[in-house]
């Protein structure tokens, strides 16, 4: 077997062992936060050594980083993906609160909304994770202010605000009580945003 089969093997089970890894960190995450992810659990949950996570990673810092990327991955893949087809503005809006929605009541995070999770956990750090949280933050405002304005708004900053907190408490007492009524409430509130445009 040529040098370069055999890095190209050991890259790809590097790769795997990273997606399989910080997957599982991200639904930790939604669960007890990016603060709760230590290598010892993820070795548990996901069947790989420690010392193979930390070949991989590094550190904790790297694996807390990755789970950011899984989770916006996952957002981009869930959420952002099945409204990109839809005409820009109103269409679109409509489309990416519908989806949003859909993501949250397949629970594919099982502790709900990974944005709503960790914004709150490092709202107030400084630091490559908390900075890996706000970009992801910021992405997702950016994108709901820009349909705004192709939309009409004539506050989209505002706007695009109050759909995100409609969302998030949605998303919040839906993760509370169980109450799918809940959710159904904070994302037909945030449509209205949308609907009086």
């Amino acid at each position: 077997m040529s040098e370069t089969a055999t890095t190209d093997g050991r890259r790809a089970r590097g790769d795997a062992t990273r997606r399989k890894v910080a997957r599982e960190a991200a639904m930790i995450a939604t669960i007890s936060g990016l603060d709760s992810i230590t290598v010892g659990t993820l070795a548990d949950r996901t069947g790989v050594s420690k010392s193979g996570i930390l070949t991989v990673f590094g550190s904790r810092e790297a694996i807390q980083v990755a789970a950011v990327a899984e989770a916006r991955r996952i957002y981009q893949e869930h959420v952002i993906g099945p409204a990109w087809g839809s005409e820009p503005g109103r269409a679109r809006l409509r489309a990416l609160l519908e989806s949003w929605r859909a993501y949250l009541l397949s629970e594919i995070f099982p502790g709900g909304c990974f944005l709503a999770t960790t914004t709150v956990e490092y709202g107030h750090r400084d630091g490559e994770v908390a900075d890996a949280v706000r970009r992801l933050q910021r992405e997702w405002l950016d994108l709901l202010e820009a349909e705004l304005r192709t939309a009409g708004s004539a506050s989209p900053v505002d706007d695009a605000f109050s759909i995100d907190a409609l969302l998030n408490a949605g998303n919040t007492h839906f993760q509370l009580y169980g109450d799918r009524a809940d959710l159904e409430r904070g994302c037909t509130l945030a449509l209205a945003v949308v609907d009086r445009l």
